[in-house]
């Protein structure tokens, strides 16, 4: 008779762990990849007319959307005690944070090279100095960083130049983001936002033109551009002895290198 317990109270157990885990994997209640049956969709945009601001708008509110009716889902199967369903909720919210999702509106790129980091703006100047710091907190040791809070240090660079597009501190916050950029190895993006730095200001404090030129040197291989710009760099920053040194060789490499093609 205590066997038959036993056994009964076991069954009771690994029942309740199957209904825990769940054995169904759920893929037969998988959306087919393609399907030619109508479905709700959000209003759509008409393309022809639409900036690409407004295009990124849409996307971002969509993903918004589907994120918050995943959440909803799983909060709904959790108080109905739906355990396999609450599974699907979370694995499909799950993917969909990580999936890569691109900021494509770029700063540097919609505000232009026209723009002049002139005004003395309070608080433009506090919120660089606030960006500023919370950067440095972003170092949690001298090589490794948190990227997380790097992400949202480029984004408030990138608020301040939208904000204040007459502060003094632009150019600043370019050659900040910049600096992210190149972290992330996003060349092209980080070389567009060091031109912005000295284009903005042509007496920015930073060392931008060497920076832009080191970027089509060695990453992008542009080296015409590159040898030109070096020679730029060493008549307007010329301050910056740590650069001189390494910009000086590289002209002589870059320019042997030319004679030798000719």
């Amino acid at each position: 008779m205590a066997r038959i317990v036993c056994t009964a109270v076991l069954i009771v157990l690994l029942n309740t762990l199957v209904g825990c885990q769940s054995i169904d994997t759920g893929r037969g209640a998988l959306m087919p990849a393609r399907t030619t049956t109508a479905v709700a969709t959000a209003p759509t945009i008409d393309v022809s007319g639409a900036s690409e601001a407004d295009i990124v708008e849409h996307v971002a509110v969509n993903r918004q959307g589907y994120r918050q009716g995943l959440e909803l889902l799983v909060e709904y199967y959790t108080k109905t005690g739906d355990n396999m369903k609450i599974q699907w909720a979370k694995k499909e919210l799950n993917a969909l944070n990580a999936m890569p999702q691109y900021q494509y509106i770029i700063e540097a790129f919609t505000a232009g090279p026209d723009l002049r980091a002139r005004a003395s703006i309070p608080e433009a100047d506090a919120f660089y100095a606030d960006t500023l710091q919370l950067e440095k907190s972003a170092a949690l040791l001298p090589i490794f960083k948190n990227e997380d809070l790097l992400r949202v240090v480029r984004d408030k660079y990138n608020q301040l130049i939208r904000k204040y597009p007459t502060s003094n501190k632009i150019d600043d916050a370019a050659f900040q983001a910049a600096g992210i950029y190149e972290h992330f190895k996003d060349y092209t993006i980080a070389l567009l936002y060091y031109q912005r730095a000295y284009q903005w200001d042509p007496d920015t404090i930073h060392p931008a033109r060497f920076r832009a030129a080191r970027i089509l040197d060695q990453y992008l291989r542009r080296r015409a551009e590159a040898l030109e710009l070096y020679q730029e760099a060493l008549r307007e920053e010329s301050e910056f002895s740590e650069w001189k040194e390494f910009a000086e060789q590289r002209i002589k490499e870059l320019t042997k290198s030319e004679k030798v093609e000719e």
